[in-house]
């Protein structure tokens, strides 16, 4: 299988426009960010800059748009801009927004996708991290009948159907076979909603910055001639008229299914709030914001619970070692009672797998306690960092000439005990790549499929003084 690896843009891009609801002029800038940063939004209107990351968890709004917010900041209809990032490859990028609400455009996601493909994509030194839907997992809201299934599959497909009862609609549905896609069958697509909920609306002092061009408006109902002044005042416009397809006076469809693909546009969107790109099919019938981010709240779970179970799943006892402890002596100076790893069982650009078994023969059982052994956490700590020095030392040719110190260890939690009899797997993964010796990797421990540790520890790798 072909390795994939993360993206961000090459250099920063800005678009502007007026938000939806607020009319308020905008403008969104684009920045580079390293592996691993994800999605980012910053209010640089706001004192101090504050950061909000693209999160489910930090969904506050759904009602007629997603809004996240962070510590009294937030940012309104950003699902536009991220199936953008998503349909462009970008994994990684932060987002400089003037105000409260990303620049509504067309509509659609178009103006996002020509923004990036106009400065272009780079390819960064971390391998891309999936959400691999192993099994199928189900989203149900009864009282909107709405449905949202993903299962397993190789690439990210999406199929939506829609059906919102009305004579001009009808049953939609739309298709996208691959994230390759998206941005020449789906990022145009614009967004839409029903006259009646436009006067709704309108008289809440919402969709300010709403206007013909930039979003589809259903007519399901017969409009009077008082009715079309009244449209006529609220899009500033001398005509107003509705076409026979039921569609106020509005630029020719892009697909005739055009809301069904809006409806998958704002689905791929949404379910960037995972954290991860994803890799399963999912089927959607009748989704909204509301679903959406429930079903991402439940697929961010699903990946954290898998990860707590991905090593322990993949060890084979039965497997030859890529390292074993005759070849780990001669990589690394430790020796007993302080050398922590037995063998290296799986070993990547970016990570390493490392095994220690624990038997009550360790000195430490001694002291640590009488009649209650207990592996040290500190020890296990060092186990990890043994493990990460392998992984580093083994990108040099002469690895016994150089040593791995300390510089920080961070963020680091002691889940459960690990005890006599345990096989503790210790895996080390980069969270950037290694600049002038310097090493930060996240560390994670593992007693079968649970986590007994984690944390995130800065090495340096020196070479060593010739002796005399």
């Amino acid at each position: 299988m072909n390795k994939e690896y993360q993206h961000t843009i090459k250099q920063s891009v800005t678009v502007s426009g007026v938000g939806l609801h607020t009319g308020k002029e905008v403008d969104m800038t684009f920045h580079p960010a390293a592996v691993n940063h994800g999605y980012k939004f910053r209010r640089i209107d706001l004192p101090g800059s504050p950061v909000i990351e693209a999160d489910a968890d930090l969904v506050t709004d759904t009602a007629r748009g997603t809004t996240i917010a962070k510590n009294g900041a937030s940012v309104s209809t950003i699902e536009h801009t991220l199936a953008a990032l998503v349909g462009m490859g970008i994994d990684n990028v932060l987002i400089d927004l003037n105000g409260p609400e990303t620049p509504i455009m067309d509509g659609s996601s178009k103006e996002f996708i020509e923004a990036i493909h106009s400065v272009g994509a780079v390819e960064q030194e971390a391998e891309r991290e999936y959400i691999n839907i192993a099994e199928n997992i189900t989203f149900k809201d009864a009282n909107r009948k709405t449905e949202i299934t993903v299962m397993p599959a190789d690439d990210y497909q999406v199929t939506v159907m829609i059906d919102f009862d009305s004579k001009v609609l009808g049953k939609q549905h739309a298709t996208l076979d691959h994230i390759s896609e998206f941005s020449g069958n789906i990022g145009n697509s614009r967004t839409f909603c029903f006259l009646h909920e436009l006067e709704m609306l309108y008289e809440n002092n919402l969709i300010k910055g709403g206007d013909l061009n930039n979003a589809i408006v259903i007519v399901d109902k017969e409009v009077t001639n008082d009715e079309m002044e009244k449209l006529k005042k609220m899009f500033n416009k001398e005509s107003v008229s509705v076409k026979k397809e039921g569609i106020l006076n509005n630029l020719e469809l892009h697909w005739s299914n055009e809301p069904a693909r809006h409806k998958l546009l704002d689905v791929v969107g949404d379910l960037a709030l995972a954290g991860k790109p994803i890799k399963g099919k999912v089927i959607a019938s009748r989704p909204g914001h509301p679903s959406n981010v429930a079903f991402a709240k439940k697929l961010k779970a699903y990946y954290k619970l898998r990860r707590t179970q991905m090593v322990g799943t993949h060890y084979d006892p039965n497997a030859e070692p890529i390292l074993d402890i005759n070849s780990i002596s001669k990589m690394l100076p430790h020796r007993y009672p302080f050398l922590l790893v037995d063998k290296i069982i799986e070993m990547g650009e970016n990570h390493i797998v490392g095994l220690k078994n624990i038997t009550f023969n360790e000195a430490f059982f001694q002291g640590h306690f009488p009649n209650n052994p207990v592996l040290p956490g500190v020890l296990q700590i060092e186990a990890l960092a043994q493990t990460g020095g392998i992984f580093v030392l083994s990108k040099v040719p002469d690895p016994e000439n150089y040593d791995t110190y300390f510089l920080k260890i961070d963020k680091v939690k002691f889940k459960r005990k690990v005890l006599p009899g345990d096989s503790l797997l210790l895996k080390m993964e980069l969270m950037a790549p290694i600049r002038r010796g310097i090493c930060e990797m996240k560390a994670t421990a593992y007693v079968g499929n649970n986590i007994v540790t984690e944390g995130e520890l800065t090495a340096q790798v020196v070479k060593r003084n010739p002796t005399a």
